[in-house]
């Protein structure tokens, strides 16, 4: 077999499984390296595969470290960001430079953030790191009535990636 050409292609070979907030992702590296954060200890860093189909939503969380998005195949992927004090913003993350997107961005821990591949078909291929790194105890979904008390303007995103 050659090359992945399709989402589900890649999901085979990477051997990706549903991810809760949408999409698909496999861990492929976990930092035997711990850092004490005080009230918890974590690797330093991870690293995961994610895969979003067009259509499909990875809908709005949080987490209590920065996250690195790094762009592999497919579509570009739009990072929606809703920054406290500071409101929307985009991080789209794909090849095509001279369009503004960037092939690595980050999100600081504690902004709210969702994605949506940014075509209308296909879908993007991407890499994600955290550091320190991940745990699901780290991890927090969205509400929408919460974010929209703090974010009115952002409604329609809101409403879209919850």
């Amino acid at each position: 077999m050659g090359q992945p050409q399709t989402a589900e292609e890649w999901i085979t070979a990477l051997d990706l499984q549903p991810h809760p907030e949408g999409g698909f992702y496999r861990e492929i590296y976990r930092a035997n390296l711990t850092v004490n954060l005080g009230d918890r200890q974590r690797s330093a860093s991870t690293a995961i595969y994610y895969l979003l189909r067009a259509g499909e939503r990875s809908r709005l969380h949080r987490l209590r470290s920065d996250e690195l998005w790094h762009f592999y195949a497919g579509q570009p992927l739009t990072v929606h960001q809703l920054i406290p004090e500071q409101g929307y913003q985009a991080l789209t993350i794909g090849a095509d430079l001279s369009q503004g997107q960037q092939l690595c961005g980050g999100v600081p821990a504690g902004v709210w953030f969702g994605a949506t591949v940014a075509a209308e078909a296909g879908f993007s291929l991407v890499g994600c790191t955290v550091a320190p790194g991940f745990s699901f105890e780290d991890f927090e979904m969205a509400g929408a009535e919460t974010l929209l008390q703090e974010f009115p303007e952002a409604r329609s995103l809101i409403e879209q990636l919850t």
